[in-house]
């Protein structure tokens, strides 16, 4: 059965470039220009990937994620010409799980949406081994190695590492790993996760300073990359 997508933009332009994208790649495709429309679609149709505008002349994007979001693990992608951080952040903390902004790649945005499907996917037979490259993580036994060779991890290191096993692939906010791995927003600073972070990729990186695992979202958080 191919890959259901819903594509929701009020552009029509957009509509008649990204469906037959779509479908030339295999995805069967629905498209819906308003929010409303688009979470209707959703309970209609229960797609399995949603790309989605945050300019919508009903509702706000961000609203939208929020409703699909409710019951529901629809990956969704944003696709917007807001360039802003703040759009981005707000939009990922409400529950999506990528973005892309306009005029965007055709390779990138393919890319953002094999990336969304494939955590999904990871989620849904979630493994307690996680491996990326030369990278293994043992969630059971919170071993971490690189190369075959044992890592030793502080308590925080390891906490912030498995968030981003859980969520491989996907780019997590600030705010998510403060409110995850510190209880909330106000008993930590993202400059002490900064800290941790590069903590890190000094132990699980070949070179820190051209990171392969954890890749830095300007402005937005971070994201664990999967690789083969």
């Amino acid at each position: 059965m191919p890959v259901r997508i819903l594509v929701v933009d009020d552009e029509p332009n957009i509509l008649a470039t990204l469906a037959p994208l779509l479908r030339s790649r295999g995805y069967e495709v629905s498209t819906a220009m308003t929010g409303r429309g688009a979470v209707e679609a959703v309970e209609r149709e229960n797609p399995d990937l949603m790309v989605l505008d945050l300019g919508l002349p009903d509702m706000d994007g961000v609203e939208v994620t929020r409703l699909v979001r409710d019951g529901r693990t629809t990956p969704i992608v944003v696709l917007s010409a807001r360039g802003a951080e703040g759009d981005k952040v707000r939009a990922l903390d409400a529950g999506a799980d990528d973005y892309v902004t306009k005029p965007f790649g055709v390779d990138e945005l393919m890319a953002r949406i094999r990336a969304a499907l494939r955590h999904r996917l990871q989620e849904q037979g979630s493994r307690p081994l996680f491996q990326s490259a030369d990278l293994t993580v043992d969630l059971v036994h919170r071993r971490v190695s690189v190369g075959g060779r044992e890592v030793r991890l502080s308590p925080k290191e390891y906490d912030i590492l498995q968030q981003f096993v859980i969520h491989a692939g996907k780019v997590l906010t600030h705010r998510h790993l403060l409110r995850e791995v510190w209880g909330g927003e106000d008993s930590a600073d993202v400059q002490a996760l900064r800290v941790f972070i590069r903590q890190l990729r000094q132990k699980l990186e070949a070179n820190p300073e051209q990171p392969r695992h954890i890749l830095t979202e300007p402005g937005v958080g971070y994201r664990l990359q999967i690789q083969e």
